[in-house]
């Protein structure tokens, strides 16, 4: 048997005192609740907050960056378009004696008054008895009927 000196009284002990230190749910405290507890360190807020805001900017970053590629791409075919546009507007107000048929190609030269002529010859064809002042560029009737310029090319002499 065990020597009664070695007993614990249980009614000496305070079981207010070491309520305080036991929780229901211990998985709700910022602390161990007893010694075998797994350890808890703090962490530092700072340190979180810079890797969550350094993260956010790196994706915002490439988000911006996809966007202005978008946008770039846009732009360069909006410009193709108002291109289009004031060629054709040009051809449409310059001289030619033939119906245009969609997806042929076709020569515009600007005659020594400065009148826009379109031609079925292409300036290779002319010879030495090139009859305008200068060839401007080989144009592709569109299907929306507009006029997409093929090449443009520099003056040809008198």
């Amino acid at each position: 048997m065990a020597d009664k000196s070695q007993r614990i009284d249980i009614d000496k002990i305070d079981l207010e005192k070491e309520r305080e230190k036991i929780t229901d749910h211990p998985g709700l405290i910022a602390f161990p609740h007893h010694v075998g507890s797994a350890l808890i360190k703090p962490e530092d807020k700072g340190k979180l907050k810079g890797r969550a805001v350094m993260a956010m900017r790196q994706q915002t970053d490439r988000q911006m960056s996809q966007i202005y590629h978008q946008v770039q791409t846009l732009i360069k075919q909006a410009n193709e378009i108002k291109r289009r546009v004031e060629v054709s507007e040009r051809i449409y107000s310059a001289q030619m004696n033939f119906e245009p048929i969609i997806s042929h190609t076709y020569f515009l030269y600007e005659k020594k008054d400065g009148q826009d002529v379109l031609s079925m010859i292409s300036p290779k064809e002319w010879g030495r008895s090139f009859p305008y002042r200068k060839y401007i560029a080989q144009v592709t009737l569109l299907a929306d009927h507009t006029w997409e310029v093929d090449s443009e090319a520099e003056e040809v002499s008198e």
